[in-house]
């Protein structure tokens, strides 16, 4: 290990000693040339290799040469980030996460889909189609998009329609697992002013775990889903209107987890890291047989209206971005009880938001560009979710049914904004902004044990959930860029985030009947970071090399925890700050293209996440032990090699690996952290494209190591795992008109 991290440090410093080569002579890049790319990380457009924010860009093209077909594969492609299947994703960034995926629960990084936040980790496992970028900013967003960005955003950029042009295309793939694609767009002109497109997918694929002969319920398909979505374009003259609705109807099977014993031993003793055992038989470990014959199905529906307004009035430009989202979430589940019994569960669930945004933005070419804003932003849901003979395994028995019925959960907030550039010189910038954040959050509900699901008052047990509070808070960001040459972009910048704060289940003493707990066990409070970052974006050799570099630390405080606990034979899932901690690291991204057709990139990340003040009992001091999902050091590397035919066509072979150290994942309940070993995944494709790219065929493998990388893990009287996808392989073809 120590000559792994010494030789991923020595590819570190060679990236890095050309950049403070001698100054080359290059022409300026045009818009989007060398490689480059457009991104609207600061809410206006901008070249990636000008923008001062830690970013990662990756185009709808270079998703499907990667294979990139959902958020969980980002991590491949983008530093320091991972995103996982819990309870819905769970994104982590460069050491920050969430893991309450509740109604009631927040992410620390914020994804969003055409500038829109979506709420619910539960609709963003959605398949990239019809995109046109991904962006993946790293480090606090306070300033310009708000509260739950502590960590950073990864926001989904989908194609505009095109005025002028008729075009189509569609992509079809076929893999391991029985996983099916199909993907069609078109795009079509309505005069000379308006634009349509149009574009569907349907995604099946079958499940990754195996049953054994006493789990007699299939897990297939996993997921079979089918998506819409429509836009329409409106040249207004000085601006433009873009609308757009999308309609997803998710189903497929909800069990995607393991017993936590299949991976690691002594995982219930109290202050004792458990042992990883999940080397081995992989046929073993994937495999599920608790006998359990019930239903395992989803029938979840959602469905969204979102329009974007930018008009010029001359000295300013207005931006409007509005957008109504509905999700109804039905669900048949099953949960393991000390890892041997079957536990039913039911979930019903309705869930709606709106956002409205309102900027201005300066135009001309003056030394001064701003901009400023208002934003609100509302949810409000009501959810019933049901476990089947925790308690009482004899139905019509009380006990039998241990639920939580909310209705409503709501959430409230709203903002004003602004954010300045000021051209010192024509190379020497200094930016500044500040966010006022307002959040309203309350909820009305029970936990309850009856006999039915309909729950007779007569005879059931009922604890109130009832919670109400207020959180404000001021973010900000100060920054100075300075361009060293046309081709070399100097930076650094400090930047807060914010993340509201929220409530346990119960009630506060002395609010109403049955309410038992004090406002400190009931209510937790906000987290906060502040980030202090310096980097650095050039190219040189005749603009063959481009590299990005980056150095931060955080200053992260009130960290919120949540983690599931059984309280007399019940599991409850309590949040509490985690009082404070620091993150150190540097980030390396470089791309070389030596000669025409062929193209080599790499990356690599250190990273030193752990707690500084945090004792989560009177015993037990948890200073200086690692944040969760923070591998200290991870490399990457890829290779393409083109290969032009002479019929004007080409093939293009590609290979990319990536290597993680180990990191852990905490166990509150018990005090104890998962060790997860370290792992290597390799993908590579072999592409064939017709001329004028016309259409293309393509075979494809993603993890050839068959790596089974656990990626999250609790203990308890429910203790389960989640892994990453193991070894997939397929074709995909598709073709353009």
């Amino acid at each position: 290990m120590k000559i792994f991290k010494a030789a991923l440090l020595a590819s570190a410093m060679i990236m890095s000693m050309p950049a403070l080569a001698a100054d080359e002579q290059a022409q300026a890049p045009q818009e989007a040339g060398y490689g480059d790319i457009i991104v609207t990380a600061n809410r206006t457009q901008s070249l990636a290799s000008k923008t001062p924010v830690a970013l990662t860009a990756v185009t709808g093209e270079a998703l499907i040469k990667a294979g990139v077909v959902n958020p969980t594969q980002l991590g491949d492609q983008v530093p320091n980030l991972s995103i996982d299947r819990a309870n819905g994703l769970q994104i982590t960034i460069r050491g920050v996460t969430s893991s309450d995926g509740t109604e009631k629960g927040d992410p620390s990084a914020a994804f969003m889909i055409d500038g829109i936040y979506i709420a619910r980790p539960q609709v963003q496992e959605v398949s990239f189609f019809d995109v046109e970028r991904v962006e993946v900013l790293r480090g606090p967003q306070g300033t310009l998009f708000g509260r739950n960005t502590t960590a950073g955003l990864v926001n989904i950029l989908t194609n505009k329609p095109k005025l002028g042009v008729t075009e189509g295309s569609v992509d079809l793939s076929y893999g391991n697992y029985d996983s099916r694609q199909a993907t069609g767009v078109i795009n079509l002109p309505v005069g000379e002013k308006v634009a349509l497109r149009f574009a569907a997918n349907y995604e099946q694929r079958d499940s990754f775990l195996r049953t054994g002969p006493r789990f007699t319920t299939s897990l297939d398909p996993f997921r079979k889903n089918i998506s819409l979505r429509g836009s329409a374009l409106f040249d207004l003259g000085r601006g433009q209107l873009v609308l757009r609705g999308d309609y997803s109807w998710i189903k497929g099977v909800t069990t995607n987890s393991l017993p936590t014993g299949q991976f690691f031993a002594n995982f219930n003793t109290p202050g004792v890291d458990p042992l990883y055992i999940g080397n081995g038989s992989t046929d073993s470990r994937m495999t599920l047989n608790i006998p359990f014959s019930g239903p395992l199905q989803r029938d979840n529906r959602t469905w969204g209206a979102q329009g974007d307004l930018d008009y010029d009035l001359g000295p300013v430009t207005v931006n409007y971005l509005g957008s109504y989202r509905s999700f109804h979430r039905v669900e048949d589940g099953v949960g393991y009880l000390a890892g041997a019994i079957a536990i039913p569960n039911t979930y019903a669930g309705s869930f709606w938001q709106t956002s409205h945004e309102l900027r201005l933005v300066t135009n001309g070419d003056g030394p001064l560009k701003a901009q400023a804003g208002a934003y609100y932003f509302k949810e409000k849901s009501a959810i019933g979710f049901y476990l089947l003979g925790l308690l009482s395994p004899t139905p019509g028995t009380t006990g039998y049914v241990y639920g939580f019925p909310q209705d409503p959960t709501i959430a409230e907030s709203y903002a004003f904004f602004g954010q300045a550039t000021y051209s010192l010189t024509d190379r020497l910038r200094l930016t500044g902004g500040i966010r006022y954040s307002h959040d309203l959050k309350s909820r009305i509900g029970a936990i309850v044990r009856c006999g039915t699901l309909a729950c007779d008052a007569s005879t059931d047990t009922r604890t109130p959930n009832a919670a109400r509070r207020n959180f404000a808070r001021t973010t900000w960001r100060a920054g100075i860029d300075y361009d060293l040459n046309d081709r070399s972009l100097l930076y650094g910048v400090v930047a807060t985030g914010y993340k509201a704060g929220g409530f346990n289940d119960g009630c506060e003493a002395g609010t109403g009947a049955g309410c038992t707990l004090p406002a400190a066990a009931l209510y937790y409070e906000p987290e906060t970071l502040t980030s202090y970052e310096v980097g650095l974006k050039t190219r040189f050799a005749n603009n063959a090399v481009r590299l990005n570099l980056s150095a931060f630390h955080y200053d992260y405080d009130g960290i919120q925890l949540s983690q599931a606990v059984t309280i007399n034979n019940a599991p409850f899932q309590v949040t509490t700050n985690a009082a404070k901690a620091k993150v150190d690291g540097v980030e390396a991204e470089g791309v070389i293209e030596p000669v025409r057709n062929s193209r080599f990139d790499a990356s690599v990340t250190w990273l030193n996440a752990r707690y500084t003040d945090y004792q989560p009992s009177a015993t037990i001091d948890w200073s200086g032990k690692k944040l969760d999902r923070s591998p200290e050091w991870v490399f990457s590397a890829g290779y393409t090699q083109t290969f032009d035919l002479a019929n004007g066509g080409n093939i293009q072979a590609g290979a990319r690996t990536r290597v993680s150290d180990s990191f852990r994942l905490a166990a509150l309940g018990t005090l104890n952290q998962f060790r997860v070993p370290g792992y290597s995944k390799t993908d590579v494709t072999l592409t064939y494209n017709a001329p004028g790219d016309r259409w293309y065929v393509q075979a494809f493998g993603k993890n050839l190591e068959n790596s089974i990388v656990v990626t999250t893990a609790s203990t308890g009287a429910f203790g389960t795992v989640q892994v990453a996808d193991p070894r997939t392989y397929g074709v995909r073809t598709g073709f353009r008109f």
